[in-house]
């Protein structure tokens, strides 16, 4: 999969950007974002959500390179199934990027940042996707992308500096 042809002009650290679930959300610094499905499949294993991760992760770092990984860090997603989701997803990030050489470097952002971020304050789901239209001017397919390119915008922020 060739996600984009060039480099940013702007910012010269290939950022990827993700919003963990099971429809993870991405952005990538070069232009491309979008949705990864990561549901797991009638007869498959719990384990292949996180091998669908790793392989689309290890296809964009081979296709356009990543020098930082930037995710929303699951800290208090509640208790039961999302959560433990989230950590599964955030672990194997973390282990991804730990096993590159070389390392590529990562780091966590709460939701409050991102939604500090994007609108100075709280918003719901539908007003982040709203916002995020109206400032990046593309299509949002749901809120975990358009949590992505906030998280997105947030990094190339404080790495630009």
């Amino acid at each position: 999969m060739a996600l984009c042809a060039s480099r940013s002009q702007v910012y010269y650290m290939n950022i990827l950007s993700l919003d963990p679930s099971t429809k993870t959300g991405f952005a990538h610094s070069c232009g491309a974002s979008g949705t990864w499905d990561l549901n797991i499949r009638k007869d498959e294993s719990k384990g292949m959500r996180l091998i669908r991760l790793r392989s689309k992760l290890q296809e964009i770092h081979r296709d356009i390179g990543i020098d930082l990984v930037v995710f929303e860090a699951a800290r208090f997603a509640g208790m039961g199934g999302p959560l433990v989701v989230q950590s599964e997803i955030q672990g194997q990030i973390k282990v991804f990027c730990e096993d590159q050489n070389p390392k590529i470097e990562y780091r966590g952002y709460s939701s409050k940042e991102i939604k500090a971020h994007a609108v100075n304050g709280k918003a719901t789901k539908a007003q982040m996707v709203a916002l995020a239209r109206a400032k990046f001017g593309i299509e949002i397919i749901d809120d975990n992308h358009a949590d992505a390119l906030w998280l997105l915008d947030l990094a190339q922020k404080e790495y630009s500096k």
